[in-house]
C-alpha cells in the first residue's frame, strides 16, 4: 500500500508553520465556519483559490469544477451556493475563470472527448450565444482568450438567476456576485468589470 509519506509530512510543516504565528488557529477554526467569500472557480491544479487570493483556511468557501461551470441541473454546486448564501450568509460569490483554460478549448475542438462532452456541452452553448463576437477575431489565442472571459460572464449569470440568489436579493440579502479571471503565466486576477448586486443588474435582462 501507498502511504504518499511526504504529503503527511508536508502538512505536519505547514500546520507547525500556521501555529508558531497564531497558536490557536486551528483550535479557532474549529469552532466556526464564516468566510464572506464564496469561490466558484475551476479545477485546474494551478489555479488555487486561496493562495492567488493570499487568504486563510476558513475565509473562502469553494466550489470547483471543470471549466468553473454553473449548470441548472448541477445539484452539487447549487447546493454549495445555496449552502454559502443561506447558511453561511456570505457576501461575495466569485466566479473565476483562468487563461489557458482546459475544459473551453476542449469545447473549442471539433473532435470527441468521451464523457466530458457532456459537460463542455455547456461551454458550446456559450460559443453560439456569442459566435459573431469570437469569429470577428483573427487569432486563434485572442478567441480562446475571448472564449474564457466570455464563459466567466455566462456563468455569473447563471449564478444570478439561480433560485436561491434571486431570493436572496427579494429578501433585501447583501450580495455581490463578481466575473474575474486568472492569469497563469503572470499569476493575477482580473476583474472582467462584471458585478451584479440585485435582480435589475442580471446581465442580458433588463
Amino acid at each position: 500500500m501507498q502511504v504518499l509519506k511526504h504529503i503527511f509530512e508536508q502538512n505536519r510543516r505547514w500546520a507547525d508553520k500556521i501555529k508558531e504565528s497564531d497558536p490557536d488557529f486551528f483550535l479557532k477554526l474549529s469552532k466556526q465556519q464564516n468566510p464572506e467569500y464564496l469561490w466558484i472557480g475551476c479545477s485546474d491544479s494551478r489555479v488555487p483559490s486561496n493562495q492567488i487570493v493570499g487568504m486563510l483556511p476558513g475565509e473562502i468557501f469553494v466550489h470547483r469544477n471543470i471549466a468553473n461551470l454553473v449548470v441548472s441541473s448541477d445539484l452539487n454546486c447549487l447546493s454549495v451556493i445555496q449552502y454559502a448564501v443561506e447558511a453561511l450568509k456570505v457576501k461575495h460569490i466569485i466566479v473565476s475563470g483562468h487563461y489557458g483554460c482546459g475544459g473551453v478549448k476542449a469545447a473549442m475542438e471539433n473532435k470527441e472527448h468521451g464523457l466530458i462532452d457532456n459537460w463542455l456541452k455547456h461551454i458550446k452553448d456559450v460559443y453560439r450565444a456569442h459566435k459573431a463576437e469570437v469569429d470577428r477575431l483573427r487569432d486563434d489565442t485572442e478567441k480562446f482568450n475571448a472564449m474564457c472571459e466570455l464563459n466567466v460572464v455566462e456563468q455569473v449569470a447563471n449564478v444570478c438567476n439561480t433560485a436561491v440568489v434571486r431570493n436572496a436579493w427579494k429578501s433585501g440579502q447583501e450580495l455581490a456576485v463578481h466575473g474575474w479571471i486568472y492569469s497563469i503565466e503572470n499569476g493575477t486576477l482580473k476583474d472582467l468589470d462584471v458585478c451584479v448586486t440585485g435582480l435589475d443588474e442580471i446581465p442580458g435582462q433588463g
